[in-house]
């Protein structure tokens, strides 16, 4: 078979599969799970690079390999998933789908773009990144979940609504915007992992009554 399957790249197939199976019940209108399953690639996404970096002696084929697949994951995961779950959750007015597309085409750009600077960079040095260039797209793995969690707290649909058009359209903004993000330390990493796993057990054990007004947004 062509490709690779040793565990350096096990992690993002793992995160890639969880993202169709957010398409899948995005496009059922299973909102919940659909959120459920992007802070779960979220999740893979945190540590696959990590594991990749623990083998030594990586061909360079399996390092350009790598930086692909995971770009490509990453649209599917953090692109294409989202902008399904916010078009569910009632972004389809002509200005919504011009965002929606708008912050799809600024994940495209940013991963072609580090696509071709981290190959660049591997060849200059065997360090690890220590900044990023642009907000990660991953990013919206962190926000969106969150926006649920504190959906309760708007006072209505239409201030939900206009809350995710800001959020959609300053996320994909800040994907192209060339400025430099410090890459998380380990202890933040943890902290960012917690708040994940809090994030998504509220996500998947909230009550039927939590959930009324999100259940409601997404058959609108």
């Amino acid at each position: 078979m062509i490709g690779f399957y040793d565990y350096t790249v096990i992690l993002t197939y793992v995160g890639f599969c969880s993202g169709v199976a957010g398409i899948f019940c995005a496009s059922m209108n299973d909102v919940r799970w659909s959120v459920f399953f992007l802070a779960v690639s979220g999740l893979c996404d945190m540590f696959d690079g990590k594991i990749a970096r623990t083998k030594k002696r990586r061909t360079e084929d399996e390092k350009s390999f790598g930086i692909q697949i995971d770009s490509l994951s990453d649209m599917v995961c953090f692109g294409i998933l989202p902008v399904t779950i916010c078009f569910r959750l009632g972004m389809r007015y002509i200005y919504s789908m011009a965002i929606l597309t708008l912050y799809a085409l600024a994940g495209l750009i940013r991963l072609a773009f580090y696509n071709v600077m981290e190959e660049k960079r591997q060849t200059q040095t065997n360090e690890n990144r220590e900044y990023y260039q642009g907000l990660p797209i991953t990013s919206m793995a962190i926000i969106l979940p969150l926006l649920f969690v504190f959906s309760p707290l708007l006072p209505d649909y239409r201030t939900f609504l206009l809350v995710l058009h800001i959020v959609v359209a300053g996320v994909g903004t800040l994907f192209i915007v060339n400025f430099k993000m410090r890459k998380l330390s380990a202890k933040e990493l943890a902290l960012l992992v917690i708040e994940a796993g809090i994030s998504l057990a509220i996500i998947v054990f909230a009550g039927r009554s939590w959930w009324k007004m999100l259940h409601f947004i997404s058959r609108r």
